[in-house]
């Protein structure tokens, strides 16, 4: 029962973008629309979970020395493995995120929990814990990208929500995912206050 801890914590207490501020490059980069930022963090998801289970496998068989370099070749396969899914099956999302699906390789989410949770714990503890963290990262970009594409567009899920002509084009550039992640971070904030 203690290991669904780690699956809630995600969400909440450790979410990865609204609480400990990582993984900001794709947080910021790939939110233009919440259908984006849905795929992005699925695709995270999958990678975190995948590549903890290996991780947590093999743990006692890496030496000290190529621990790092070990996980980064084991994160790189499953991206391999999503960038080639993706790019079969959903192609228009494939183009959309671009560059930013290679780089889940590199963001610091995964190889974080990678090195500090999934080599030091059970193959159950891991598995749970890859899921709630990257449940927690696709449900920040999928809220973060909701918020931009409302504002932006007038869409949600790109369905018209009101017209477009009263859109704020700020919120589909670069600089609208800076003050959409600082609004929506300043209100939960103020939550946590709230209830603590």
């Amino acid at each position: 029962m203690n290991q669904w801890k780690n699956f809630t914590k995600g969400f909440i207490k450790e979410n990865p973008v609204f609480v400990l501020l990582l993984g900001m490059c794709p947080t910021l980069g790939t939110t233009g629309t919440a259908i984006n930022g849905l795929g992005m963090g699925l695709a995270t998801t999958f990678v975190l979970v995948m590549s903890n289970l290996v991780v947590s496998l093999i743990k006692n068989l890496i030496p000290d020395k190529v621990r790092i370099p070990a996980f980064i070749v084991v994160i790189a396969t499953f991206v391999t493995i999503v960038e080639m899914v993706m790019q079969a099956y959903l192609p228009s999302l494939y183009e959309s995120l671009g560059l930013f699906i290679p780089l889940i390789v590199v963001n610091c989410i995964v190889l974080g929990r990678a090195e500090a949770f999934a080599s030091k714990n059970t193959i159950t503890s891991s598995v749970i814990d890859g899921l709630g963290i990257g449940f927690g990262f696709a449900f920040a970009l999928t809220i973060l990208g909701s918020v931009r594409e409302l504002l932006g567009s007038g869409k949600l899920f790109d369905i018209a929500i009101y017209p477009e002509d009263y859109g704020m084009l700020v919120f589909i550039l670069a600089p609208g995912a800076f003050i959409a992640l600082g609004y929506i971070i300043a209100v939960i904030n103020r939550l946590n206050k709230k209830n603590a």
